[in-house]
């Protein structure tokens, strides 16, 4: 019997790729095959070789009779294979871990080359972001202001809060520069995020002013674009300061702000994907990007705030004719709602929504607006009778006091206290004090308009509380009472603190002010005190009679006005009657002169025992009160019938005087009076004989004359009284003749009249 041969011959084979096996390799991964049912061929592949590839062994098909050693063959292949098949399945996850490897390196190069250059723009970025916010604050700004003559109205308040931004964007770059870390090291991302977190505060304190105050820039700059000269100036200073960038308005500029916050978290976030979870920092960065995302939050949470409390607290000056256009069918309808509402709780029908903490705000509020309001009232008024004061300037007018010394100081003492000392007091009294309580008064309008407008909204509020479902408009006017409650917790009370603080402020400026007029009024006296009256008394005995004499200056002056008003008061005298001369006698010897008055206007009676009088009747006044107290309703006697009439209808009755009052002068006898007192006469006519003077006038009191004008006597001492009567003719001085032949003005209540025989020698040369 015939062996079977077997076949083999060398197959050579293109080698596979390191990173993929070939579709042979891949299918013969066996280590032999065996022969199928059908009896068919086989091809055994062997280990591959580096050089030549495959070897594959081609076995010829045994014969029928050969079956035993057929089987012992195949079960030898069969353990070769299973060897060869473990050491390519080792191989092969071998090289698919060499692959996962440089995989994952080379996606950690790709991030590291991404995070270095998301740090890298972020600094860049910042920079050029500062330098262009600069270049048009600095140079395009101070160039409008000189090139565009007037500058525009408007201009400065376009640029208002950038400074701010400005500062802040420097601080964040300088503490960058400090740590003299170059972005691609690997501490520079920790210095990032803490410089970052460590000017947060001031970032969003910043920004959030900045994007509140950005509607009136674009609204300044569409007022520049209606004018079409002046927007071609501003185009042209803007392209000829930045010619490197093609910026075409004021808005390219101003806008970066608005963008720049908003991108802080984009490069934050962007840098913090491109980190390795095991970096130090990550932890930090991811924080940072926390934190600059609720920034963002803020201050449009702030900005949206700002633009409600804009919105409610402009006060409009309409006219009834601009009310009633406004007036439509939802308009009507929501102030009808909002009437029974408020009719509804007064009633008590249905409660209402309670907010202690605000009602606290709201309570504080006003009584801080009624203090505010009643020290303006007080500070004005003061302002007003100090003005008053200095425009009375009675330095200007030449009193005759030549020679006297104290009214002279007093003279000069006014003339700097009017001239100097009370307008500069006055003039930092406006600007210290009124001034600021007028921009006081002025910021109350604001949140005295919010808190109107709370309370319209959350009657509409109350209204839709309780409804499952909202439509669209219901949910505006929830979230409008939400965002106007929510805004009024949050900035009344800083409001509040405030203005009490300006309030103690301004009262304490008000102290301060006077103890510096005080100080300076007593510098003022200091130099005038030697040449003052009582400047030699003690302090306690000096303010003792300062106090006294003001008192009496103020109890004359009182006195005089009383005077003058009873004298411009009294009805002209006209004869009477002979019935009302009956009367006037009649009323006069029953409750005497000082109770007759008389009717100014005719009185009607309007209730019971009131009496008809008519104008010029005379009446006595029997008490100056009714029987319940009354004091505006007098009890009066009107000549037998007795009633009650309005006191502000009656006036005193001043009896007219047929003879003047005696005066104190005594009076010559008419043959004496006939003829000249120093006329000479003839031989021929010799004067009769004058009799003996029986009276003569002494001084009463001593008296220093304090003018050139005046002469000075002793009491007891004889005087002529040449007239009895000043230049203007007044009798409160005469013209007096003393002993040496001096003569001079003296006050005529200083003389006195006295017998010849009273003590005193007459004198010939000194009677009347």
């Amino acid at each position: 019997m015939e062996v079977p041969r077997r076949l083999s011959f060398p197959l050579v084979l293109p080698k596979p790729a390191s990173s993929a096996r070939s579709p042979l390799g891949a299918a013969g991964q066996t280590a032999g095959s065996s022969k199928d049912q059908t009896g068919g061929e086989k091809f055994i592949s062997e280990e591959e070789t580096p050089e030549s590839g495959v070897i594959v062994v081609v076995e010829a098909p045994p014969e029928d009779g050969k079956a035993a050693r057929r089987f012992s063959s195949q079960d030898s292949f069969s353990e070769e294979s299973s060897l060869s098949e473990e050491r390519l399945e080792e191989e092969a996850r071998e090289a698919q871990r060499r692959a996962e490897e440089e995989e994952e390196a080379a996606a950690k190069e790709r991030a590291a080359q991404r995070q270095q250059l998301a740090i890298q723009e972020l600094v860049e970025s910042e920079r050029s972001y500062l330098r262009l916010l600069q270049l048009s604050t600095v140079t395009i700004r101070s160039n409008l202001q000189q090139q565009l003559q007037p500058p525009p109205a408007g201009l400065d308040s376009m640029f208002l809060h950038v400074e701010e931004v400005i500062d802040v964007s420097s601080r964040l770059l300088s503490l960058l520069d400090q740590k003299q870390l170059q972005p691609g090291e690997p501490d520079f991302l920790q210095s990032l995020c803490d410089s970052f977190l460590s000017l947060s505060s001031e970032i969003e304190a910043a920004y959030k002013e900045y994007l509140a105050h950005y509607n009136h820039v674009t609204e300044v700059e569409n007022s520049y674009k209606q004018k079409e000269a002046l927007w071609n100036e501003v185009v042209r200073v803007i392209k000829a300061a930045a010619p490197d960038v093609n910026a075409t308005s004021l808005s390219f500029f101003l806008v970066m702000p608005v963008q720049r916050i908003a991108r802080y978290p984009l490069l934050l976030q962007t840098i913090q994907k491109h980190t390795d979870a095991s970096h130090p920092a990550y932890a930090l960065l991811e924080q940072t990007a926390h934190t600059s995302v609720a920034l963002n939050c803020r201050i449009n949470e702030y900005k949206r705030f700002r633009e409600v409390a804009d919105k409610y607290r402009k006060m409009e000056m309409l006219t009834i004719k601009d009310k009633i256009v406004r007036l439509n069918t939802h308009s009507i309808a929501k102030k009808t709602a909002r009437l029974g509402q408020q009719i509804k709780h007064e009633a008590g029908l249905k409660p209402k929504l309670v907010d202690e903490e605000f009602d606290a705000l709201e309570g504080f509020f006003y009584v801080l607006e009624n203090g505010i309001l009643e020290l303006l009232e007080n500070v004005e008024m003061y302002l007003q009778h100090l003005q008053g004061f200095l425009s009375c300037r009675t330095e200007d007018f030449d009193l005759d006091m030549d020679g006297e010394k104290a009214p002279i100081c007093y003279k000069e003492i006014t003339t700097a206290l009017r001239q100097w000392i009370l307008p500069m007091f006055e003039k930092r009294m406006r600007k210290l004090i009124h001034q600021p309580l007028c921009a006081l008064r002025d910021l109350l309008v604001g949140p005295r308009n919010l808190i109107r407008k709370r309370l319209d909204k959350l009657l509409d509020y109350e209204v839709i509380e309780g409804k499952p479902n909202l439509s669209y408009e219901e949910q505006a006017v929830a979230n409008t009472y939400r965002t106007l409650n929510t805004l009024l917790l949050t900035e009344l009370p800083q409001f509040n603190g405030l203005a009490l603080q300006m309030m103690w402020s301004t009262l304490g400026t008000f102290s301060c002010l006077h103890r510096d007029l005080a100080a300076d009024m007593e510098q003022l006296f200091h130099s005038f005190a030697q040449q003052l009256p009582h400047s030699s008394l003690s302090p306690g005995a000096f303010w003792e009679w300062a106090e006294s004499s003001v008192l009496e200056g103020a109890r004359r002056l009182q006195h005089l006005c009383r005077m003058l008003e009873d004298k411009l008061n009294a009805p002209d005298a006209q004869p009477l009657s002979p019935s009302s001369q009956r009367r006037l006698k009649q009323l006069t010897h029953k409750h005497g002169s000082g109770k007759i008055f008389q009717v100014m206007s005719t009185v009607v009676g309007t209730r019971d025992l009131d009496l008809n009088l008519t104008k010029g009747e005379l009446v006595a006044v029997i008490s100056e009160a009714d029987s319940r107290g009354d004091r505006r309703r007098w009890l009066v006697d009107a000549g037998g019938k007795r009633g009650y009439a309005a006191a502000s209808k009656l006036i005193r009755y001043h009896q007219p005087t047929d003879d003047p009052p005696p005066s104190p002068h005594p009076s010559l006898a008419e043959d004496v009076t006939a003829r000249r007192r120093h006329s000479y006469s003839p031989a021929g006519n010799a004067p009769l004989p004058m009799s003996q003077p029986c009276f003569q006038v002494v001084g009463a009191y001593d008296f220093t004359a304090r003018s050139k004008h005046e002469v000075s006597f002793r009491a007891g001492e004889p005087v002529r009284v040449l007239e009895p009567h000043d230049k203007r003719g007044s009798p409160e001085w005469s013209l007096v003749e003393v002993r040496g032949g001096q003569r001079g003005y003296v006050p005529s209540t200083y003389l006195a009249i006295i017998p010849m025989g009273a003590g005193l020698p007459p004198n010939p040369g000194f009677f009347l």
